[in-house]
């Protein structure tokens, strides 16, 4: 019978979540809901030196915005819990205990600085340690030394380290569901610690336990966790549980924009972009680093924007809702290289999705901004201001800079455009295009005939010398929306005034 389809998501509390991860978290929900299956939160703290506090709430509340759902979890609890591995200590040690009756694990008592002695010891003769099988005979552990010592240090409360024993020569296959079958000699191995004497586990144990427990039937992680997968099917088989062992898909990097080398919050830093879904105040350094959420994209836009980071649909198609990313995900078109971060793309995603946006829900977006600068305009002024001009955005902060002049009248005029446009004789052409204000109907078809076709044309007059001055006196600079789309917009008694002004603070320029 075909097994229930349950992944996890299972992030260290010790930071804010990359936006690495959160493809990891995407990924795996995708491949649960296609599949009818569970997703399952664990917060994974073996490591408590590494514990940052607000952490394990930053990862739930970026998840939530993104729209990932869980099943189970830290946050909503479950049958299979606790699931937060600090909550889990007392059964780690059975375990552990479960390996080293039956000869899969050994104590080892090597003090660091033993360990460092060793390391400087194959350096000089330009070596590498390792503890392995070649090497734990000369270490000081339950395999060297006489059992009734072992006992006695045991007893002494010696700290200790429990360690995997790899068997020798032993070919370890992991079946990947991207990248085939992908086999390692155990003598390439080190005995990785498992079980520290502290009562804690190591990631190693204590990821095998839970996922076994929690019967976790895909294991969908990235690939820098390939090269402990050997160790992870030798646990399986040491206790048992092959029969039952999860599917592993470790999935490709995310690289910086150039691609080489892993994405980081630096290149973040350099090329202005975020790394992390939701800004994240560190709580030990006081240092703020930006969030997704907080630079305007919509968190449908960031989905979008990591499921094809390193899956491909195999069609044209780029923009997909969750819904249809459900539909259409599978681990096969996953790559096995890794993706490059393309930050104009993002920002081509989120402009995308802006345009997706009822002009209600802009305007909404838009006048916390307006009200920072002093505005208190109709809304439905407002609304129809941004139905115009959402289409020149990717965020609504760009927007006060796009439409500023639909608000307030300019105060000045830019310099370069004076010069270029405001020519000898152009006072007279914005006088004209008054008298025509004042005398036509204010519509768009009426004004567009008398000024345009008849004034212009008619006198065989520059277009874009005069219309570019029009809108200089109007917007305060040659950018905008159709000069008399804006006219119809502000009004002709605010259009009115913005000219008579700019005839009078820019004037008659000297003749060249």
């Amino acid at each position: 019978m075909e097994r229930k389809v349950r992944v996890r998501f299972a992030p260290s509390p010790t930071g804010p979540l990359h936006i690495g991860g959160v493809r990891t978290a995407l990924y795996n929900y995708l491949f649960a809901r296609q599949h009818g299956g569970e997703m399952v939160l664990r917060i994974e703290d073996t490591d408590q030196t590494r514990f940052v506090p607000g952490a394990e709430d930053y990862i739930i509340e970026a998840l939530d915005w993104l729209g990932i759902k869980f099943d189970e979890g830290v946050h909503i609890g479950g049958p299979y819990g606790p699931y937060r591995q600090s909550d889990r200590k007392a059964m780690y040690r059975q375990y552990a205990e479960q390996l080293l009756r039956d000869g899969w694990a050994y104590y080892a008592f090597d003090k660091p600085e033993a360990l460092d002695a060793k390391r400087k010891e194959y350096e000089a003769q330009k070596k590498t340690f390792q503890y392995d099988c070649n090497t734990r005979g000369e270490m000081e552990n339950s395999l060297s030394l006489p059992a009734d010592e072992v006992q006695r240090r045991l007893q002494s409360g010696e700290q200790y380290v429990v360690r995997f024993k790899f068997p020798s020569n032993t070919d370890i296959t992991v079946h990947d569901l991207i990248r085939g079958d992908v086999t390692m000699n155990s003598n390439l191995l080190d005995d990785k610690v498992i079980f520290k004497s502290d009562g804690m586990p190591t990631y190693h144990l204590a990821n095998i336990v839970d996922d076994h427990t929690m019967k976790i039937s895909h294991v969908i992680r990235g690939e820098e966790w390939l090269p402990s997968a050997p160790l992870h099917v030798m646990l399986y088989r040491a206790f048992g549980w092959e029969d039952s062992m999860p599917r592993f898909a470790h999935l490709p990097l995310l690289l910086k924009p150039e691609g080489n080398g892993k994405l980081s919050k630096r290149d973040g830093d350099r090329l202005g972009f975020p790394v992390f879904p939701l800004d994240w105040h560190d709580p030990k350094s006081g240092e703020l680093s930006s969030g997704y959420r907080e630079r305007g994209y919509f968190p449908e836009a960031v989905v979008n924007i990591l499921a094809m980071l390193g899956w491909n649909p195999g069609t044209e198609q780029e923009i997909f809702s969750m819904d249809e990313l459900i539909q259409a995900f599978s681990i096969e078109h996953v790559s096995k290289s890794g993706a490059k971060f393309n930050v104009e793309k993002a920002k081509w995603f989120n402009h995308e999705y802006m345009q997706m946006q009822d002009d209600e829900s802009v305007a909404k977006m838009f006048e916390p901004i307006l009200e920072e600068h002093g505005i208190h305009a109709d809304h439905a002024y407002v609304v129809k201001v941004c139905g115009m001009m959402k289409e020149r955005i990717s965020f609504i902060s760009e927007m006060w800079d796009q439409t500023s002049y639909f608000f307030t009248a300019p105060t000045a005029y830019e310099p370069a455009a004076v010069k270029k446009r405001w020519k000898p004789g152009m006072t007279t052409h914005i006088n004209k295009i008054i008298d025509i204000l004042n005398t036509q109907p204010f519509e768009y078809d009426a004004l567009h005939k008398a000024i345009l076709d008849e004034y212009i044309v008619g006198n065989q007059l520059n277009m874009g010398q005069i219309m570019n001055s029009f809108r200089l006196a109007v917007v305060g600079d040659t950018k905008g929306p159709d000069m008399l789309t804006l006219v119809m917009v502000i009004g002709k008694e605010e259009t009115l005034s913005r000219l008579k002004r700019a005839v009078e603070v820019i004037g008659e320029p000297a003749a060249e």
